[in-house]
């Protein structure tokens, strides 16, 4: 499990809008491509460096590809990275202001604290 690599998937999904779309509506299939070209680049780096060994493992894969907010916090991915990207993809199926955000946060409700370490 690498909380990194969630937290770099939401992160640079999150940041183009075009991932965003494929994310929304072919989640499986943006996960596998990510994963096989984005996973090993090295972040906010453009000199081609790579590394070969980064990968999510069948949990991870799996709660990126069902939209699984709630799996992905209890493996460790950072709750703000999962809710900026969710509001991206999800808050448009909403009429009530801040709608998903307080289903986001009734989902995660039955956590106690200390929440999670979210620490990469």
């Amino acid at each position: 499990m690498s909380r990194y690599l969630l937290n770099k998937f939401l992160f640079m999904v999150d940041r183009d809008p075009e991932l965003v779309e494929r994310y929304r509506n072919e989640p499986r299939e943006l996960v596998t491509w990510w994963e096989a070209e984005c996973a090993n680049t090295v972040l906010n780096c453009h000199t081609g460096e790579a590394s070969t060994w980064l990968r999510f493992d069948d949990v991870e894969r799996e709660a990126l590809a069902t939209h699984d907010h709630v799996k992905l916090f209890e493996l460790g991915a950072h709750p703000f990275l999962t809710l900026t990207l969710f509001i991206a993809v999800f808050e448009r199926d909403n009429t009530e202001p801040l709608e998903y955000q307080k289903s986001y946060g009734a989902r995660l409700a039955h956590f106690p604290m200390p929440y999670p370490d979210i620490a990469t």
